[in-house]
This record gives structure tokens, sequence and C-alpha cells, in this order.
């Protein structure tokens, strides 16, 4: 079976019928609608590049007997989903009481609809944000309160998050720089359409950057799922790097080249059914507090060679996978079978380096415009809050917060220079 196949099987076995995903298939946003309502709140970007797709999804919500409510669109959020929007969102909720939500766009902005979801349901048990940081807060709220969230369908525009397929949502204080996550079932999206082909208007950064995160959710998922679980991930996930390392090259070629879109947005799904079988680690950890200086998808990619190099001995067998996928497409010419787990670890850090060089992304957090070493120190600061605990937990290497300055420190050092030699193995 070639990978594509691989990857769509995993996707109906994941999601079923509430998924349509594939090549035109945008018309399902109706049939989908008609089965949860008849009153949508469409919540959308405006901009020219997505114009024609948010045309398709409000004609197909008209085919299908759904009402717009208000009869314009919503605007959606801005990059990392700053939490005025998601009030501003819930403001939209709240006064006209639609049957359920429509978001289209990319990560932050079904982000954003999934924390407005809540707090307009929950804004009674407390109206503000941060109680729902953190790990099954919104199920607990809902749960005491008795309230349910509104039907959400998520139409995904951008080969990237996952946010489609997931039980996340990553919101943005702008004031201070920090993302913070809501992670719970509860928000998960009732119903998903992502038709691979409208990423063709996706500009060459954020293919780049989409991607990479991508192979990020994939990646970290099987560096730290324990043992006993391996087997549920294992297959998607490396599935998912390679198609994603394979094809993001000849995406950035041709906007327009159809099996890379397919093959990129099949990878990223990929990395969505990763994270809802297991958690990302330190990449997204680092990557929140990068918010201002790099998107998310660059900040967790220029950050996951480093992370390998500090997890490899840990994740040895795991990391031979990883390093034939990209021994197999290139990007690493040395014989890995007779590497000790560090030496192997700085060699797939270096394959994975090799590729980022291959379309010209950054390599070290130095190469960000803006970053300083401010950067760092919030970057530790946030690895010891509580509401973010949960990815140091997922790390395949036992960190806690009274070890953070001691073995993350080095890491940081490590990428904001390109050396790896500074990085501590426990």
């Amino acid at each position: 079976m070639d990978l594509k196949a691989k990857a769509a099987e995993c996707l109906i076995r994941f999601k079923g019928d509430d998924y349509a995903f594939g090549i035109g298939v945008i018309d399902r946003v109706g049939e989908f609608a008609a089965e949860l309502g008849s009153t949508a709140l469409v919540i959308a970007n405006k901009g020219e590049h997505l114009r024609a797709v948010v045309g398709s999804v409000t004609a197909s919500l008209a085919r299908h007997g759904v009402t717009m409510v208000p009869s314009t669109l919503v605007p959606d959020a801005a990059p990392n989903a700053p939490r005025e929007d998601v009030y501003r969102i819930e403001t939209y909720l709240l006064h006209f009481k639609p049957d359920m939500i429509v978001a289209v766009g990319g990560g932050s902005t079904i982000d954003a609809a999934k924390a407005a979801n809540a707090l307009s349901a929950l804004g009674r048990y407390s109206p503000e944000i941060d109680t729902y940081f953190g790990t099954g807060e919104v199920s607990a709220a809902l749960a005491d309160t008795g309230r349910t969230l509104r039907p959400l369908i998520a139409v995904q525009t951008a080969a990237s998050s996952g946010a489609h397929l997931t039980k996340y949502s990553n919101i943005t204080d702008p004031v201070v720089g920090q993302k913070k996550l809501i992670v719970d079932d509860a928000i998960v999206p009732d119903r998903a359409v992502f038709d691979y082909s409208v990423t063709v208007s996706m500009p060459a950064s954020l293919t780049m950057d989409g991607a990479l995160d991508g192979i990020g959710h994939c990646l970290e998922v099987y560096y730290g799922i324990p043992s006993d679980r391996l087997g549920e991930v294992e297959e998607a996930a490396l599935t998912g790097i390679e198609l994603a390392v394979k094809h993001l090259g000849d995406a950035l070629a041709d906007p327009n080249d159809m099996e890379a879109r397919e093959a990129l947005g099949l990878a990223t799904d990929l990395g969505g059914y990763s994270i809802m079988v297991g958690g990302t680690n330190g990449g997204h950890l680092t990557s929140f507090s990068l918010v201002d200086v790099a998107s998310h998808g660059r900040g967790v990619a220029i950050m996951n060679p480093y992370y390998t190099v500090f997890f490899a001995p840990a994740i040895e067998s795991r990391l031979r996978k990883v390093g034939e996928v990209y021994q197999r497409l290139g990007y690493i010419a040395e014989d890995l079978s007779d590497l000790s787990a560090r030496e192997l670890g700085e060699a797939v850090a270096r394959g994975m380096i090799a590729h980022y060089r291959s379309i010209g992304f950054p390599t070290k957090l130095s190469d960000l415009p803006g970053f300083t070493d401010a950067h760092i120190e919030r970057a530790l600061r946030a690895a010891k809050d509580p509401q973010l605990d949960m990815k140091l937990k997922n790390m395949p290497v036992s960190l806690n917060a009274s070890l953070v300055d001691e073995f993350m420190g080095p890491i940081l050092q490590a990428a904001k220079t390109g050396d790896f030699s500074l990085i501590r193995n426990m």
C-alpha cells in the first residue's frame, strides 16, 4: 500500500463519516450543517486568497437550506488566536444564538471558534478564558453546570495544525507574548471538512510552516508515547513525516501541484490523528513563547532537531526509524546502524536541518528577526507553568519544573546558536 492510501485508511478509521477529506469535497459543508440545524454563525477569513472557498461554503449552506445568522461573515481570528478575538466571537454567539458554528480557516480561526463556543456556553460558570486552560477543564465545567456546547463544523483551509480534528485550542495573550492551551475532548469539532485543493492559495511561508507543524505533531507524539501504545501511532506518524518531507519542496516549487497538496493535507491530518492519540512535548512547549517572533509551526520546527538530540538516549529504536525516513529521502548520507544513541540523535537532527536548508527554512532561533535572550527566559518560565505541565509530562525524558533550567536551558542555548554540543543528556 502506498503512503497516500495508508494515510487515507487511517483517517477513515479515525473519523468515519464525520470527516470529509480529499479533492472536491467542499459541498459536504452544507450537507453536514443540515444534519445539525437550520441556522449557522459563519466565522471566516475575508482575505482575497480565501474568497473562493468561503463563497463555496456559504453557497453550500444555502443549497442545503441553512441560513447564516448574522447574514454576513463574522471576522476570524488573527494569527495565534489572540484572546480578544475569542471574546469578540463569543459576543456574536451570545447575540445571534445560532444552531451551530461553521469556522472556515486555518488553525487560529478554528481554535478561536472552539474557545468562544466554550465561553459562550459556560460564561455563568466563569467568563474568563484562563479558567479553561489545561486538561479537561471545559468538560468539568459542562458536567458541573449541565450545559452543552453548540455543534461546530470546522472547514480547514491550511495544511498545518490539524485543528479541525482535535481536542486542542491554542490561545494567545499578546500583552505578555505567551500562548496557552485548552485540551479537552468536549471541544473536538462535531464535523470537519478539508478539501485539499483549497490549499493552493496558501502563501509559501504558510505552506512551509504548516507542513513542518504537521511533522512536529507526528514526531513529538511518536517520540513521547508510552511503549504499550506505540502501535496506535507508529505507522501513522512515520507515514505523515515521510509524506510531508517528500512533498513539501514540490508544493513550494509549484503551488498548483495537486499531488503535493494532497500529500501535505494527508500528512498534516495524520499529525492531527497523532495528537489525538498522544501529546506533543518540547518543540510545542517552546513555540508557545515565540509567538511574537515566529508562527507556531515555525517555532515548533526550529526546536525539534534540538529536542531530538536531548531525547535520543530514551528513544533510540524509534529514532532509527525516523532516521531511515530522512535517509530514504536523501537528507542523511551516513550509515546509522552503528551510531550510539547520542550520535544517532545528532545525525537525525542534521538530516532534519538539511531538509530545512533545502527549502530555505531557518535552522536556529537566532535566525528569527526580533529573537532575543528574553525569549529563552520566557520559555523557561512557561515550562514551569502548571497550565502547560502536560507538555513536560509528554516528553520521553522525564522533566519537572525543578529540572527545567538545568536541562531545558542548554537545549534553548543550542537552538539559539545551532551548537548541539551544548545539549546535556540526562
